[in-house]
């Protein structure tokens, strides 16, 4: 439910891009994810030495296929479980007002209790939303961006380190 995934296309080698990628650290607002091989892929994971933070943090696969001199990068970015539980939770309660104040509408009569559960209903999943563009989607989005913009640095290294001899 809370998966993300972006693909990227480099024209250079698998090996180049993973050699140069594995490794480094990312560092977004203070938090530190570090990219690490796995077969003949790279994950992101948060790099916490003090301990689990108190924030929803992506796990971020990170899968490299070579077509050719190209290499498409497709990033899956994933909630870790321990978050994931209790998002749900926040929405199905967020569903179950909505239904509630729906049913209370054509049974109940009552428009003040309805309008209630359903204002209720309204602003605590506005409130999710806002909370999770702010944290989870952020840290996609900045560690995406990380990759696109790394990717291009290396990519144009690579073409200048194999074309440097013909500018002579």
């Amino acid at each position: 439910m809370f998966t993300c995934t972006h693909q990227y296309q480099f024209s250079i080698p698998k090996e180049h891009l993973k050699y140069r990628l594995a490794g480094h650290h990312v560092k977004i607002h203070d938090m530190d994810f570090e990219l690490l091989e796995e077969d003949q892929d790279l994950s992101i994971v948060p790099h916490t030495e003090e301990g689990s933070p108190k924030l929803t943090l992506p796990f971020t696969q990170v899968e490299l296929k070579e077509y050719g001199n190209k290499t498409q990068v497709v990033l899956t970015s994933k909630m870790r479980p321990i978050d994931s539980g209790g998002a749900i939770v926040l929405m199905l309660f967020c569903v179950f007002f909505m239904i509630a104040s729906l049913i209370l509408l054509f049974v109940g009569k009552d428009p003040v209790l309805t309008i209630t559960l359903g204002g209720i209903s309204l602003v605590v999943f506005t409130m999710f939303l806002i909370r999770m563009q702010a944290g989870y989607y952020n840290y996609v989005r900045k560690i995406n961006t990380y990759v696109k913009v790394t990717g291009d640095e290396i990519t144009n290294d690579v073409r200048w380190q194999l074309f440097k001899h013909k500018k002579k």
